[in-house]
């Protein structure tokens, strides 16, 4: 598929055939493409969790939605790690020499796993398949971490339902609101 095949046809996928599983091969190289990323630094510091099976059904339990985004068969959890990040700018290398939080102008761990994340998106298109990105409620976050065994220092981001889509090609909020207009949202030269 052409890359602006993939951009314009993501889009968030709300229900799924729950009888068609997604092959290991294609879940691999969903995983592979999101370690692909950029990252400040080179610290790489994201991580994913992968559930299928019972350890889906678990999480569904724990997690439930009204709609059939729990007919995925594949979830990947995205985790930003920012002490990652604060060990990699405290290295020689970088020249800050400490771990000091308030150097930095945005939180990089989060815009970087955020990058990984729409990279499994993408990759999920190419696939011929479809995703839904979605947040996992704050009073879930610590049941969530217990439940998987999820080290503190990980913090989720979300999460990515994944399978083959079972709605048409249009659907949720596009059908009700329409995309900016570019000039809109761009601006050349100032605002």
């Amino acid at each position: 598929m052409e890359f602006q095949d993939v951009v314009r046809k993501r889009r968030m996928v709300r229900r799924f055939h729950a009888d068609r599983p997604v092959p290991a091969e294609v879940r691999d190289r969903i995983l592979h493409n999101a370690t692909r990323g950029p990252s400040a630094g080179f610290s790489q510091g994201q991580a994913f969790l992968v559930l299928e099976g019972e350890e889906l059904r678990k999480f569904w339990a724990l997690n439930p939605r009204e709609n059939g985004v729990s007919t995925a068969p594949l979830l990947i959890v995205p985790f930003a790690a920012k002490h990652v990040y604060l060990d990699r700018y405290a290295q020689p290398d970088k020249g800050w020499g400490d771990r000091d939080e308030k150097r930095w102008p945005v939180p990089f761990w989060y815009i970087d796993t955020g990058m990984a994340t729409l990279l499994i998106l993408q990759t999920v298109v190419d696939e011929g398949l479809g995703a839904l990105y979605f947040g996992i409620l704050p009073e879930h976050v610590q049941p969530f971490r217990e439940l998987y065994g999820v080290p503190p220092e990980y913090e989720p981001i979300g999460a990515v339902a994944i399978g083959y889509s079972d709605e048409p090609e249009q659907s949720g909020s596009p059908r009700t609101r329409k995309r900016f207009a570019l000039d809109e949202v761009v601006h050349h030269g100032r605002w």
